[in-house]
């Protein structure tokens, strides 16, 4: 398992390898120390690897950092999840763009049943402020996994409000976990770790630049099922955020603001222009997604309900059979989580689950989520 960790670091750290290129690599060989034991003739014939990266690979030009950074890793408890890892996150694992590594401290629950994250503007109103204590304070007894981003003013608003009413909260990084940025949130990071934690795909030592935030406020919106835009300027990070929710089909709410509002304008042109539902309460939220008081959700008796024996799949077609296979083996499922594992694409199983639906198959569910009836 040691070895295997330090050869995946190893790939991540070596010059002009990136997450789609690890993917293809390991694909091919089998799994990360196949890859570094492979000679240049079989790199070269891997599609998307040329002369320099088959190169790199072979003289190992990233196992000594990656070896000092398993070292470091180990010392100060961080845990490395990869891609292919049982523990990796179930709603990141099927979407396009995942990390294929992440760098994780804490106790964080991950695959909770409920998530949710909250955005919004670094210079948080008095109203913003208030809104998002109230928001925190009434989804605790959902006691969903709250996502955030460690940032001033909505984001740490949001942490602090976490650690007041018991919840979990993980702050996703846009720097290596021992560069907590900003300085200032050192000490509610520490505190965060005791029931959340802190996750970030950079390596150790990576600092904050401006261009990494974007990429961590996909994970952001990944993570979460619900991400709920609290206060927002017409530009901002936030906005980002809510793109990449709904390209992962996940359900976007926002905070009204006054009109005229600086930093309502954002919420209030998501809200115009039907990129996120209105909020009013976690009440009205938990209504929409179906959510009860507890950690499980208890299936509803149904007319349809059968022993699991007499469950038999005749009469569909073999895609069709697949779906119904998947969703009696899998619970509840969201539609990229059923294409990755399927294999079958978003358009043709979409249709698939609309003519499952017609035939009183399957049932739809907020979050982009589907189950058998």
């Amino acid at each position: 398992m040691t070895e295997d960790k330090i050869a995946i670091l190893a790939l991540v750290r070596t010059p002009g390898v990136g997450s789609v290129t690890i993917r293809q690599l390991i694909s091919y060989c089998g799994g990360a120390e196949k890859v570094h034991r492979s000679d240049y003739k079989k790199l070269i014939k891997i599609p998307g690897i040329g002369d320099k990266v088959a190169r790199s690979i072979i003289a190992k030009h990233g196992w000594s950092d990656a070896e000092k950074e398993f070292e470091k890793c180990t010392k100060s408890g961080i845990n490395l999840i990869f891609y292919t890892d049982p523990t990796y996150p179930k709603r990141l694992k099927p979407l396009y763009d995942s990390p294929v590594l992440l760098y994780s401290q804490g106790v964080i629950d991950y695959n909770a049943v409920r998530t949710v994250g909250i955005v919004g503007t670094r210079k948080v109103t008095d109203y913003g402020k208030s809104v998002t204590e109230t928001i925190i304070r009434d989804l605790a007894p959902y006691q969903p996994l709250l996502v955030s981003g460690l940032a001033y003013g909505v984001d740490i608003t949001a942490h602090r409000a976490c650690l007041k009413n018991g919840l979990p909260t993980v702050g996703v990084m846009a720097s290596g976990l021992d560069v907590i940025y900003p300085a200032a949130h050192k000490r509610t990071a520490e505190e965060m770790q005791a029931t959340g934690g802190l996750v970030t795909e950079n390596p150790l030592g990576t600092k904050p630049d401006f261009m990494r935030f974007p990429a961590r406020n996909r994970i952001i919106a990944g993570l979460s099922d619900v991400t709920i835009v609290v206060e927002s300027a017409k530009k901002g990070g936030s906005l980002i955020t809510t793109e990449y929710a709904q390209n992962y089909h996940r359900e976007v709410y926002a905070v009204p603001g006054n009109v005229g509002s600086l930093y309502s304008e954002g919420c209030n042109q998501l809200i115009k222009n039907n990129k996120a539902s209105l909020f009013l309460s976690v009440e009205e939220l938990a209504k929409d997604l179906q959510w009860v008081v507890g950690k499980s959700e208890p299936k509803a008796p149904s007319k349809y309900d059968k022993p699991e024996a007499e469950l038999v799949f005749e009469g569909f077609t073999q895609d069709e059979g697949q779906v119904l296979a998947m969703l009696k083996k899998g619970g509840d499922m969201q539609i990229d989580e059923m294409s990755w594992q399927s294999g079958i694409h978003l358009g043709k199983l979409a249709t698939l689950l609309l003519n499952l639906e017609f035939q009183g198959m399957v049932r739809s569910l907020p979050g982009k989520k589907y189950a058998l009836i």
